[in-house]
């Protein structure tokens, strides 16, 4: 029987006409966001609806293509018949996966080498990850300077502040891990089984050797 967090319901509120995407799991809610829903986080709920600004047509449009992305990841949603399609999308690795690869790098690590390679596509001073998400904070922050409401450079000091003091205390953490684990060192957990055994160790499938017994005479 399906999870119930793999069922989805997209559909316009009944009072409020406002369209509206409910259920799912956090996958399911990442393909909603790719597709241009918003996240509403209530005390005991979290759905998603359409942006402001849209036309009636615009917002089919948001709905009908998030039924096909769900359901083409698996997902069963049940939705108004305006918005049903058979199409089916092909799905690609988001970027995220790709960063996510590094923990399954750091999980089979069997030295401190092998996790300090990996830890450098975080921390590598010109072009890692935390480098670019610095750069991803600071043209948000210059984005919203320029748009002209009254609370918009509150929210461009928001961006700045993580970029500033935040990102800076993970990235000089990190990097002093990764430095201290650039001794390629085995891990003592995690040595690699080569399958072979020390000149000074019994294999445990071998026991002890028991005495041959002399045949006994009659006299």
């Amino acid at each position: 029987m399906p999870r119930t967090d793999r069922f989805l319901d997209i559909r316009r509120d009944p009072h409020s006409d406002e369209l509206l995407a409910r259920g799912g799991d956090s996958e399911a809610h990442s393909v909603l966001q790719r597709a241009g829903f918003i996240t509403v986080v209530r005390l005991h709920e979290t759905y998603h609806r359409a942006p402001t600004g849209l036309t009636k047509d615009d917002e089919s449009d948001l709905a009908t293509d998030a039924v096909a992305r769900l359901r083409a990841a698996g997902y069963h949603v049940a939705c108004a018949p305006d918005f049903d399609t058979d199409a089916r999308p092909s799905s690609y690795l988001p970027l995220g996966s790709s960063v996510a690869h590094l923990a399954e790098r750091i999980r089979d690590a069997t030295t401190t080498g092998e996790a300090a390679d990996a830890l450098t596509e975080l921390t590598a001073a010109h072009d890692g990850i935390l480098a670019a998400l610095e750069e991803v904070l600071t043209a948000t922050a210059e984005f919203h300077d320029g748009l002209g409401q009254p609370a918009d450079p509150y929210s461009a000091l928001r961006l700045r502040s993580p970029a500033d003091e935040h990102l800076h205390i993970i990235r000089t953490a990190l990097a002093h891990t990764r430095t201290a684990l650039a001794d390629h060192a085995p891990h003592p957990g995690r040595s690699t089984c080569t399958g072979e055994v020390p000149t000074t160790e019994r294999e445990r499938s071998a026991g002890p050797r028991r005495a041959r017994s002399r045949p006994r005479r009659h006299r």
